[in-house]
């Protein structure tokens, strides 16, 4: 009885993930007792330090457009100066004892106020259009590193879930040699079993309980590692959901092309940069007109021939047009366009990766699912074996060393079948991470 109800306890924890996953969890919670894969993926985004710099960018490119933007709003400068010459020009003398009407002052002060008002300038918007591009790229950038972060989870979250799967398969087993411990030490006092009989099966058990606090201690590396990583506090009792892919991963095939990882993005935004940086360099060398107005005091004034402090104005417009410039602006829109062709080579790549991984993946999943199908039967067959072994232990025909051995046989037909689903579910987790898709 005792190990029917185990066995019934071990179906139910693997059953668990399709019934938690078909639940609504936040990443700070976990219902059921079994914490989501997806949860921590979340978790691990939002702790790392870098998730702050999606703000930190928008509030850069903020400042940057300000400036840009103030560019079209007049400036106001003051000026001033003093200086003293050694030598002034003489005019001719006009009086007849032969000196000049007037002589310009070798000290000289001036002290005005100018202000400027751009009118076109063709660089502006171009300019706002780049920053724009570069937030955008930076942001890509960002998502792109912390999208990482989801094969990292999925690694420690995997390595904790099969170590989870193993010990619960040992611990069937161990309830199972405890329950036959104790009938044979009965017989063994009844005179019925030797002594040598409950010491195999206790050589057994002790075995398996040092097996079982070695897969306690390093699955408590592994919730560390998985701590480490998305900022929550996990314990040794937190159990590990087995997200159920089936459905996902049914529809993963049919778009196993589509582009949806963030460096697609990044790809894109770092071209729509680089165009946006070739109508920069386009319209540098287009005219550029402006206005401006001058006012001040300044000893001579406009009348240099007056030697007293006077108030001036001046008001005006600038052009200034580079006409020529050597054909650099033509060149760097060229450097530019190689860039451009650099990435497409990089995306190119990257996406030529990422298909060759999918492949690899996808050949794994098949034959672990086949596997999986399989390790069903071998399980179900072998515990028909030690169903068999048990009843003829009771009635002394089998020895003890070989119902342990039976009964090993079936902690290692368990444990294989739980660590391929564990592996099956990494596997295709893997497969949609490396796709760009959501892991629920």
């Amino acid at each position: 009885m005792t190990r029917h109800l185990l066995a019934a306890t071990i179906t139910g924890v693997c059953a668990i993930a399709p019934a938690v996953h078909a639940q609504t969890t936040s990443p700070n919670i976990s219902l059921a007792g079994g914490i989501q894969l997806a949860a921590l993926q979340q978790a691990a985004v939002d702790a790392d330090p870098r998730f702050r710099e999606l703000k930190l960018y928008e509030t850069q490119s903020e400042l940057r457009l300000a400036n840009i933007s103030a560019e079209k709003k007049p400036t106001i400068s003051i000026d001033a100066l003093a200086q003293y010459q050694s030598d002034v020009p003489t005019p001719p003398p006009f009086v007849p004892n032969g000196q000049p009407l007037f002589l310009p002052p070798k000290g000289t002060v001036d002290t005005y106020v100018r202000l400027d008002q751009r009118l076109f300038d063709p660089t502006v918007n171009s300019r706002v259009a780049v920053e724009e591009a570069r937030l955008a790229e930076a942001q890509a950038q960002v998502r792109t590193a912390l999208y990482a972060l989801r094969q990292e989870v999925n690694d420690a979250f995997f390595a904790a879930t099969l170590l989870q799967e193993r010990a619960a398969a040992l611990a069937a087993t161990i309830a199972e040699l405890d329950a036959r411990l104790r009938e044979t030490n009965t017989r063994v006092r009844e005179g019925a079993a030797l002594p040598a009989d409950a010491a195999a099966v206790e050589a057994a058990l002790l075995q398996h309980r040092q097996d079982e606090d070695e897969l306690r201690a390093t699955r408590a590396a592994a919730l560390r590692r998985l701590s480490s990583l998305t900022g929550r506090s996990l314990s040794e009792n937190d159990l590990l959901t087995t997200p159920d892919l089936d459905a996902a991963l049914g529809a993963a095939r049919a778009q196993s092309n589509a582009r949806r990882r963030p460096e697609f993005v990044q790809y894109a935004r770092s071209q729509e940069r680089l165009a946006r940086e070739q109508d920069v360099a386009a319209n540098s060398d287009r005219p550029r007109v402006s206005a401006y107005a001058r006012g001040g005091l300044g000893r001579p004034g406009l009348n240099f021939i007056d030697d007293q402090f006077q108030f001036y104005g001046i008001v005006g417009m600038q052009l200034h047009w580079n006409a020529w410039s050597g054909g650099t602006s033509g060149r760097e829109r060229e450097a530019l366009a190689v860039q451009q062709q650099i990435l497409a080579a990089d995306e190119a790549a990257f996406a030529r990766n990422l298909d060759r991984a999918a492949d690899a993946d996808l050949t794994q999943i098949d034959r672990l699912q086949r596997a999986v199908e399989l390790d069903d039967r071998i399980v179900e067959l072998r515990e028909q074996i030690a169903r068999t072994s048990e009843v003829r232990f009771r009635e002394g025909v089998l020895t003890a060393s070989e119902y342990v051995e039976r009964s090993t046989d079936l902690l290692a037909a368990r444990s294989a079948r739980a660590a391929r689903r564990v592996e099956l579910a990494e596997a295709s987790a893997r497969f949609l991470t490396a796709l760009g898709l959501e892991v629920r």
